[in-house]
């Protein structure tokens, strides 16, 4: 039986690195695979802060996920389908799922996908960023042009290392103000 996979971390953490990497690995065994990263980046590319990149589908909240799969599964059976940004997500139909994709959003609460992908995988993995500090982190906070933590707004917007940083909770809260 396939099994899904929810791969969670910070912002910074290598996600999708480890994304293209088992993309990669299955390519070059002569593995078929299918790509998809959320729609609300609009690059239609899976894109690793390091510089590699691979060209990807875009789904969103109307994109029928399982039929586009089966439809690929169908003219090339897939070894693997491989999601970036899955806590735009969540599952089916005997092909490994890897799911790669932040726990919480810049107010530290869940992902709908997020919290779907953490009661539903069969395997749980996180990967690891770092503070400031040197402690793990766990948190991603928004900041604005000048570097001040954002406390409202919408949950769901893109951004790289210029709108968010990776913190352990204790430098969250304080940068928060709680």
């Amino acid at each position: 039986m396939a099994k899904l996979y929810f791969y969670y971390a910070s912002m910074n953490a290598g996600k999708s690195t480890t994304l293209l990497q088992a993309d990669f690995n299955y390519r070059e065994r002569g593995m078929h695979t299918m790509l998809w990263t959320g729609a609300i980046d609009r690059r239609a590319k899976i894109c690793s802060r390091i510089g590699l990149e691979m060209d990807a589908n875009l789904f969103d909240a109307d994109t029928d996920l399982a039929a586009a799969i089966l439809t690929e599964h169908a003219r090339a059976p897939l070894a693997c389908v491989l999601v970036d940004e899955a806590q735009w997500i969540a599952d089916q139909r005997g092909i490994p799922v890897l799911c790669y994709g932040l726990r919480t959003d810049f107010q530290g609460q869940l992902f709908p996908g997020s919290a779907a992908l953490l009661a539903l995988a069969d395997a749980l993995v996180e990967l690891k960023s770092v503070c400031d500090c040197g402690r793990k982190a766990t948190m991603n906070l928004r900041v604005d042009s000048q570097g001040r933590a954002v406390r409202e707004g919408a949950q769901l917007e893109p951004g790289g290392n210029e709108r968010y940083v990776a913190l352990c909770r204790r430098h969250f809260m304080e940068a928060i103000g709680d």
